[in-house]
């Protein structure tokens, strides 16, 4: 089983952005913990050779990425805002650079920590070339974890739908 381009990394993502969605940026934070999944993406369609799982998936680059992300959803904020409010992602428009940077760095590493134990080619501590963390053994555990999170994160979605169609706010 591969977590590229699959819906895993969505469960933390909801089942954590959108409770604490007042105190970060909820839509980033759902950005992060998939953007990093365009690396190996692109090493499959292009055929580089490359691992699958490379420079963004460490803890060095992916804390980068994030901050990166911050920044441009902070810059996308006042255009895209709307749209987060419709799907509920949002309580308010946030115009500080830290709920931005939290919500992108705490979703790229999380997305490098969950990714870790299953992948051998990842190097999370570049520029350290191991990967202690690597435990194949885990994978069906951190797949439960994923998908149990994303069944929460579901219920807390529609919780979140119910409650503004019942007060409409």
């Amino acid at each position: 089983m591969s977590m590229p381009f699959t819906p895993f990394h969505l469960g933390p993502a909801l089942c954590l952005g959108l409770p604490l969605r007042k105190y970060m940026h909820a839509p980033t934070f759902i950005v992060a913990n998939v953007i990093l999944d365009v690396e190996p993406f692109l090493v499959l369609i292009s055929g580089l050779e490359y691992p699958l799982h490379g420079y963004f998936h460490t803890f060095l680059l992916a804390f980068f990425v994030g901050l990166v992300l911050g920044y441009v959803m902070l810059l996308l904020e006042r255009y895209l805002y709307p749209l987060y409010k419709t799907l509920l992602l949002e309580t308010d428009s946030k115009t500080s650079l830290k709920p931005f940077v939290f919500a992108g760095v705490l979703g790229t590493m999380l997305h490098v920590l969950l990714d870790s134990p299953l992948y051998s080619d990842i190097r999370p501590l570049y520029p350290l070339t191991a990967n202690p963390l690597y435990n194949p053994a885990l994978s069906s555990e951190v797949y439960s974890l994923c998908v149990w999170m994303g069944i929460l994160g579901a219920v807390i979605y529609m919780g979140l739908l119910i409650h503004w169609l019942m007060t409409g706010h």
